[in-house]
């Protein structure tokens, strides 16, 4: 077929008898021919750059796309691969046959991709697609990508280090205001959403085909609760247990709302993630205490490759308020990760980096957030343990503070540090206490000295001390010299 009139003449007839088939009509992409003819169709219309003969493939592409979308919920067939051809063209010859591609993208994702993301070959074909497009992407469709990136993320989760690297390409293109908080608990979380995914596969099968988002519409579905009994008590599915059938009950319940935010397809905001529960940490236990596969095991590779570029991009590219909205978020999580020890270890390495790059490029963050912070170093006497490891750890804090504080004795030091007692320079290294809460003196942990509570309520009103600190052995004499 030397001629381009009649190659896509053929190519154009291909595609009117595959509509007109009762067969593939209801299931177009069991029709192998039907791929190469769109392949073949948009780079005829690229090569002649042709209206007239964009014009007359229009119909027939935007007739294919909507028998594909609506035979998606019944076909076993793929039809990740036409359907990313077919908006391809719209997405080229839009401005040319008046066609809104945003409508198209959005119903891809919906109800296409959210089936076929665990298809290797649809998953690359769609980061190709995205990366391809990425420009034109975030100028006239700003919103989508950050729209979808729960669903994006299962793309990686799922394929692992083999798309890596294509995924970085695109991964900047997920942080907007708008998800940029978050896309933060779903980036840590990112070995559980393996887990999830990896229980549904095991109850239901392959999940090529299959949409999760069923799942997430049915109301207590059965087969839900039997993954959460799996997940959340270490039992085999459909091995009954042996404890009380209604505290079981109660307990998947409770849980159901965190399995259905780790399988969700698209932002739908911050929601509060369920992670302090009983069912929570059994989920995490009922992970460690069986062999890690290979998809787990690279996802706690992955996690903290994304954590790096996220963060990166934060500090170059996000404005104060939402990264200080986004800190006490680190600290609640920074308790909470997947118990594996490398992967916690590498994870608030990174978090600890952020903070402290956040501190120095806004310092005015620690005023703002004192409260937190405060509530934060509080919880290290939460429970007898921590007490107990940090009465070993706070002698080697107060030796330091003593180091440090101990400069008061020089005036110029203390000049600089706390600025003068009075309005006028008067007996230089003394400090107005009146004025505490505006020095750095302020910041000293005066919460560890149990002993001097009174002392410290009666002198330093400006200090808030938790209750119930334990007893420690130290008092001011230990920080400031006695004249």
């Amino acid at each position: 077929m030397g001629d381009p009139d009649k190659e896509w003449d053929f190519y154009l007839r291909t595609l009117s008898s595959s509509a007109r088939d009762s067969n593939l009509a209801s299931d177009p992409a069991s029709d192998p021919s039907l791929l190469n003819s769109v392949r073949k169709l948009c780079q005829l219309c690229k090569a002649e750059n042709s209206e007239d003969l964009v014009a007359r493939v229009y119909p027939h592409f935007n007739k294919l796309f909507q028998r594909s979308v609506a035979s998606l919920p019944q076909s076993k067939s793929s039809y990740g691969l036409l359907l990313l051809d077919i908006i391809q063209f719209f997405l080229d010859f839009g401005e040319i046959v008046l066609h809104d591609a945003d409508p198209s993208l959005r119903s891809f994702f919906r109800s296409c991709l959210s089936r076929e993301f665990a298809d290797l070959t649809v998953a690359e074909a769609t980061l190709h697609f995205l990366n391809v497009n990425k420009k034109r992407l975030l100028a006239s469709f700003p919103a989508l990508l950050p729209q979808f990136f729960p669903l994006l993320l299962k793309l990686i989760a799922w394929n692992g280090e083999k798309l890596l690297n294509s995924f970085l390409k695109v991964f900047p293109e997920l942080i907007s205001p708008a998800s940029f908080l978050p896309l933060f608990p779903s980036l840590v979380d990112l070995p559980m959403l393996v887990v999830a995914l990896e229980r549904v596969e095991r109850s239901s099968g392959s999940l090529i085909g299959s949409s999760i988002a069923s799942i997430q519409n049915t109301t207590a579905p059965e087969m839900l609760l039997a993954l959460m009994d799996e997940a959340y008590t270490g039992s085999t599915i459909g091995d009954g247990g042996a404890g009380s059938e209604s505290e079981d009950i109660n307990a998947i319940d409770s849980a159901d709302p965190l399995f259905l935010e780790l399988l969700k397809d698209e932002n739908d905001g911050l929601a509060e993630r369920h992670r302090t529960s009983p069912s929570m940490a059994a989920a995490l236990q009922a992970a460690v205490n069986v062999p890690q596969t290979d998809r787990l095991k690279q996802s706690l590779k992955i996690g903290p490759a994304l954590l790096d570029v996220y963060c990166a991009l934060a500090i170059r590219d996000v404005n104060d308020s939402l990264i200080c909205a986004l800190i006490p978020l680190i600290m609640a999580r920074n308790d909470v990760l997947f118990p594996d020890k490398n992967y916690s270890y590498q994870v608030r390495k990174r978090l600890l980096e952020f903070m402290l790059a956040s501190f120095q490029r806004s310092p005015n963050f620690i005023a703002l957030l004192k409260k937190p912070i405060m509530d934060r170093l509080g919880e290290a006497y939460d429970s007898s343990a921590k007490v107990a490891r940090s009465r070993i750890s706070d002698v080697r804090v107060w030796r330091r503070a003593r180091d440090y504080l101990g400069l008061i004795d020089d005036p110029a030091i203390s000049l600089s540090v706390l600025g003068p007692s009075q309005g006028h320079v008067q007996k230089p290294g003394t400090v107005n206490w009146r004025d505490g809460g505006t020095k750095m003196i302020a910041h000293i942990p005066f919460y560890l000295l149990g002993e001097q509570e009174v002392f410290a309520i009666n002198h330093l009103p400006w200090i808030n001390l938790p209750a119930g600190s334990p007893f420690h052995d130290f008092s001011f004499s230990d920080i400031f010299p006695r004249t």
